[in-house]
C-alpha cells in the first residue's frame, strides 16, 4: 500500500473548506497555525476571521497595542501565543523589512514558532518539502506503523519527524501535510475511530494487533499543581472597583484582574482576616464583605488547577484609583475573570 497516495486521495474527497486553505499568504497561514495551537478548529475559526479583519497585514498587527491584541484574543487561552504573535510581527516589520521569512530555517526563528508551525508555513506558503508532526500526525503514524515509542520523548520526536519526512510528497508538500493532519483529525480520531471505513485499514498494524486504543504512547505528565486564588471585588459608593494589570510573568501576564491574594489552602468566610492582613490597602477603608461563592470555582489549566473564591468588598466611601464598573469589559482579562464579570450583577 502507498501510504502517501492513499492519504492524499482521502483528503481530496473529505477535506473541510477552511479559509486558510484558500490562500498561500504566509501571514494568514501563520496566524491560523498559532490560533489552532491547543485550540480546535470550531473554536479557533471565529478568532481567525476577527484577526484578519482587524489586522489585515502583519504591519497592522505589529503596530497594534498589545492590550488590544490580548482583548481580541480573550477566550482562547494560552495568552503567551498572542504575546509571541505580537513580538514576531514586530520582528518581521522591523528586522525583515516587512517581508515574511520564506524558509523553514528563517521561519523557526520567529517568537513562538516551533518545528511544527515552521514546517506548516514553509510547506503551505512556500512549497518547501518539510514534514509537519502534530498530535494528529503522531496518532496516524504510530497506529499505522505500530510504533510504541513515546511521542513526547526525545527519541520519539526524532523518530516520528524522520518518518514523516520520508513519507512527504516532495512535489505536493502542502497537500500531503494538510492531508495527514486532516486524516488524523477526522478519520483516525483519538477515540472510537471508524476503522471499517478507513482506506488504510488493510495495512494498519494497530488494527491488526488490536492496539488502536493503546497508541500513540505518551509519557506521564507532571503532577498537576493546585493553587488557591482569592479575588477581592471592591465596590464603592460611586460604582467603582479596583482592576489591576498582572505584570508578573505567567500565562496571564499583562491581563487585568481584581486584586488577588493567593493562599495555601481554601479560606472559609469566617477567616477573612487572613486575607485582610495580606492586603494592607483595605485598611484605609471601612467596608463590609461577603463571599460570592462558598464552593470554589475550579479553573483547570494543563499544569495547574486554580481553586478560586470571589470576595465582595463593599467600600464605605470612594476608592482611590477606582475605575467605573461599566468599563470592565474594555480590558483584556482571563476567561475566569470574564465569566465572573458576566455572571455577577454589579448594578444590584
Amino acid at each position: 500500500m502507498n501510504f502517501t497516495k492513499e492519504v492524499i486521495i482521502w483528503y481530496s474527497i473529505n477535506k473541510r473548506n477552511l479559509p486558510w486553505r484558500e490562500t498561500t499568504n504566509p501571514y494568514f497561514i501563520w496566524l491560523s497555525e498559532i490560533i489552532l495551537q491547543q485550540t480546535q478548529v470550531s473554536q479557533g475559526l471565529p478568532y481567525y476571521l476577527k484577526f484578519i479583519d482587524v489586522y489585515t497585514t502583519v504591519q497592522d498587527l505589529a503596530n497594534a497595542p498589545e492590550e488590544d491584541i490580548l482583548k481580541l484574543w480573550q477566550g482562547l487561552g494560552y495568552y503567551s501565543r498572542a504575546r509571541n504573535l505580537h513580538t514576531a510581527a514586530k520582528y518581521i516589520v522591523n528586522e525583515c523589512e516587512g517581508k515574511f521569512p520564506n524558509t523553514y530555517k528563517e521561519i523557526i526563528k520567529l517568537k513562538g514558532v516551533g518545528d511544527y508551525t515552521a514546517s506548516a508555513i514553509a510547506s503551505i506558503a512556500f512549497n518547501e518539502p518539510t514534514a509537519v508532526v502534530d498530535g494528529n500526525v503522531y496518532r496516524v503514524l504510530s497506529r499505522f506503523f505500530g510504533i510504541d515509542t513515546p511521542i513526547n520523548s526525545t527519541k520519539g520526536i526524532k523518530e516520528f519527524k524522520s518518518l514523516a519526512q520520508s513519507l512527504i510528497d516532495k512535489n505536493k508538500p502542502a497537500t500531503f501535510n494538510q492531508a495527514i493532519m486532516e486524516f488524523g483529525a477526522r478519520q483516525c480520531k483519538p477515540k472510537n475511530p471508524d476503522c471499517k471505513s478507513c482506506p488504510l485499514s488493510s495495512s494498519c498494524v494497530a488494527l491488526q494487533k488490536n492496539k488502536i486504543g493503546l497508541l500513540p504512547v505518551k509519557l506521564k505528565k507532571l503532577k498537576v499543581k493546585h493553587k488557591y486564588f482569592n479575588y477581592l471585588v471592591c465596590i464603592d459608593s460611586k460604582k467603582q472597583t479596583l482592576f489591576e494589570q498582572r505584570t508578573k510573568k505567567g500565562i496571564w501576564q499583562n491581563l487585568y484582574q481584581f486584586p488577588l491574594i493567593e493562599s495555601g489552602s481554601p479560606i472559609p468566610i469566617d477567616s477573612f482576616s487572613e486575607l485582610e492582613a495580606e492586603r494592607t490597602a483595605l485598611k484605609n477603608y471601612s467596608f463590609d464583605y461577603s463571599l460570592y461563592n462558598e464552593t470554589d470555582v475550579v479553573h483547570k489549566l494543563s499544569h495547574q488547577h486554580l481553586h478560586t473564591k470571589f470576595w465582595i468588598i463593599e467600600i464605605d466611601g470612594e476608592l482611590n484609583d477606582g475605575i467605573s464598573i461599566s468599563k470592565l469589559n474594555e480590558f483584556p482579562t482571563s476567561v475566569l475573570i470574564a465569566n465572573f464579570i458576566e455572571e455577577f450583577n454589579f448594578q444590584n
